[in-house]
């Protein structure tokens, strides 16, 4: 025979149990990325899945010990504002391209960089806020030049996901 009494303790255990299983759920989703993510942001006609370097020490430190990414895999470093850019490959064993891009996410310029250089690759440029790096010979092979565009939606969208806010990386 079916018993109230013993049917809405059980009924409330269950909820409560429902409850905190949804709240883990939502916590989980809330959570920042990291640099260890990988985000995918369409650079010309092609959609990279890459990370995305924010913070100082994340730039600072960018691919370095890294010793294989895949075809279309890369790391885009976002600055808070314009400048003239300057990387270099110390700790990297990778051969990379590097492309620059304007505030408007613009590509405006790309260079060869060699494993463990030390020498710094300036950009001729000094409105630059966005570097994209990939393995060296991507940019040809996937026909990206100069006059084509990063997606800043979808970048904003990462720099959200990483916890922090557009806005601080004149991102809208």
């Amino acid at each position: 025979m079916f018993s109230r009494r013993r049917f809405l303790p059980l009924l409330i255990v269950a909820a409560l149990a429902l409850l905190t299983a949804c709240g883990k759920d939502a916590a989980a989703r809330a959570a920042p990325k990291s640099i260890e993510d990988r985000f995918a942001i369409k650079v010309g006609a092609r959609t990279v899945q890459v990370q995305v370097a924010l913070l100082p020490a994340e730039t600072q430190k960018g691919l370095m010990f890294r010793e294989q990414m895949g075809v279309d895999e890369g790391m885009v470093f976002v600055f808070d504002r314009p400048q003239q850019m300057s990387f270099w490959m110390r700790n990297t064993p990778l051969p990379l391209d590097i492309g620059y891009f304007d505030t408007e996410g613009v590509l405006k310029e790309i260079y060869p960089l060699y494993p463990r250089d030390e020498r710094s690759v300036v950009s001729r440029g000094r409105n630059l806020q966005f570097a994209l790096e990939m393995n060296q010979g991507w940019f040809s092979t996937a026909g990206v030049k100069p006059g084509d565009r990063i997606d800043l939606k979808a970048l904003a969208e990462a720099v959200r996901a990483r916890g922090l806010k557009p806005e601080l990386f004149g991102l809208r």
